[in-house]
């Protein structure tokens, strides 16, 4: 299956039509005379100016990012300290869960296209009102890291990109641990086969986790965070944390982790891509999930997802900045406009931005000021994609993820999309207010917590012990955020010693 079709530079022309050099770019517009030039060209479909575009864009990602101080950067690290002494409690209750675990905690919800998930499915949560950050954790519910620890994938009854996990080679304390989380298959010569199901191990994950809380509840600690709203929606866990005045979105999301990579994408290796010699293949394949999602066709009780998220964590790093802001902006615009339920995961936008980055030339991607003609390519990507309903999966190309699309909502979303691309600039000032809006809400819930006296880790006295050492880390945590924008987080945790900060931001440990 092919990547969507090339949209460089897409649609646009000089308002200036004359024989001047400055009005005529050279290759891929990059000529002496371009910065003169660029202030005068408009998108040919809208008529808007391409520096309008850019201005607009600058404008939501100065408004969509937060700026932490030390509190803010000390509540974010108490929530993150309070599950994870949870999960250490969960762990504690029947030894399912691994005794040392190694979690992925990335920025931004599932809702928001972190992972590959059915957001249909999710309910309605929205920053500024329901919360002010939001994280995505994957839990390993099986981590399988040694190489020597004989897997099965049984992909003959799921769709391309699905798989079931059969623990029949597993050792019987495995089996025994995770037997009612399992559904059984017969087979005529006496055997029996045990597949792990992604919908038993919700429910009991779901369940622990309501144990857990409701055991803190009895016993309660000055300083621990307020648990103010836990939902379940499918496989998916959300949880909103207050701390201080800072609510947090915590989707928790129990998957299966394993090291190296899987049959199905080996061929993706073979090709060339846009990150080669920026990171190594190492880094890239060092391991893959197993989500608890399944296909339009697929049984639910058997079927896991695969998942890449710890290999777009490393390919974020050689992403433009240019590029990575249009995609923010694209994603908010079709958020906002195809709104809940959707068919349309903000999670396809990634893989086109990754199939982008493969098919376009990596000097013209790293322009700083060509953020307008990328969002604007990206939004003729998905109209493509939708129009043929053909969106491959970037680590499975031969997976398209929009084949389950029936034609009208195809055509219908890309209806929708139609009329983003004849007017650009007013959905960039939508969200931007939308952004602004949301602000608000924050500033106005920090100011009413603050009025009413709620509990903050700097103002709780059981901290003052550790208050030098909370404050450093807050400090160190403010400056990991605003060098790091954006980027995840990996966590390896001991449950028995949740003293000690375990985390990692790409490649650097703290």
């Amino acid at each position: 299956m092919a990547a969507p079709a090339p949209s460089s530079r897409t649609g646009s022309v000089s308002s200036s039509l004359g024989n001047s050099p400055t009005a005529t770019p050279g290759p891929g517009g990059l000529n002496n005379g371009h910065k003169l030039w660029c202030c005068h060209e408009l998108d040919f479909r809208s008529g808007v100016k391409i520096e309008e575009l850019n201005r607009l864009i600058h404008e939501f990602s100065k408004q969509d990012q937060r700026e932490y101080d030390d509190q803010r950067a000390l509540e974010i690290h108490t929530a993150k300290d309070f599950i994870f002494s949870m999960l250490g409690m969960v762990q504690k209750l029947d030894q399912k869960l691994p005794v040392a675990n190694e979690y992925l905690l990335l920025s931004g919800g599932v809702r928001e296209g972190v992972v590959d998930m059915d957001v249909d499915e999710l309910g309605v949560y929205t920053r500024g009102s329901d919360y002010d950050m939001a994280f995505t954790l994957l839990v390993p519910a099986l981590k399988l890291h040694d190489r020597n620890q004989p897997v099965t994938l049984d992909m003959r009854h799921s769709a391309l990109g699905h798989s079931w996990l059969s623990l029949r080679l597993f050792d019987e304390g495995t089996i025994n641990r995770w037997r009612d989380c399992c559904t059984l298959t017969d087979h005529l010569n006496g055997t029996t086969n045990y597949f792990f199901s992604p919908t038993m191990v919700a429910d009991w994950f779901q369940e622990a986790v309501g144990l857990v809380l409701a055991e803190l509840q009895r016993k309660p600690q000055r300083g621990t965070p307020r648990v103010e709203r836990v939902e379940r929606h499918s496989t998916l866990l959300s949880m909103v944390l207050g701390v201080g005045s800072s609510r947090m979105l915590y989707d928790i999301v129990p998957v299966v982790s394993f090291k190296g990579w899987p049959a199905v994408a080996q061929s993706w290796l073979m090709e060339n891509h846009f990150w080669d010699g920026k990171i190594t293949e190492e880094e890239v394949i060092s391991g893959f999930y197993l989500l608890p999602a399944c296909s339009a066709s697929g049984c639910r009780e058997n079927e896991w997802r695969l998942s890449f998220a710890r290999s777009e964590v490393q390919l974020k790093k050689c992403i433009s900045p240019g590029l990575m802001q249009a995609y923010q902006a694209c994603k908010a615009i079709v958020v906002k406009l195809l709104g809940q339920p959707t068919a349309i995961s903000p999670y396809y936008l990634r893989s086109m931005m990754l199939w982008a980055c493969d098919r376009l030339p990596a000097t013209y991607l790293s322009q700083d000021d060509y953020a307008a003609y990328f969002l604007l390519g990206l939004i003729d990507d998905l109209q493509h994609c939708l129009v043929n309903k053909a969106c491959p999966n970037y680590f499975i190309p031969q997976c398209n993820m929009l084949e389950h699309l029936c034609d009208e909502t195809a055509m219908f979303h890309a209806r929708k999309l139609a009329l983003v691309r004849s007017d650009p600039a007013e959905h960039l000032r939508s969200i931007i207010e939308q952004a602004k809006a949301s602000n608000r809400l924050t500033q106005e819930m920090q100011r009413c917590g603050s009025s009413s006296g709620l509990p903050s880790p700097l103002a709780d006295s059981s901290l003052a012990d550790h208050q030098q050492p909370d404050d450093r880390l807050a400090k160190k945590l403010q400056q990991l955020v605003t060098e790091n924008p954006g980027k995840s987080i990996s966590v390896f945790i001991n449950p028995d010693d949740v003293t000690r900060p375990h985390f990692r931001i790409d490649d650097k440990f703290f």
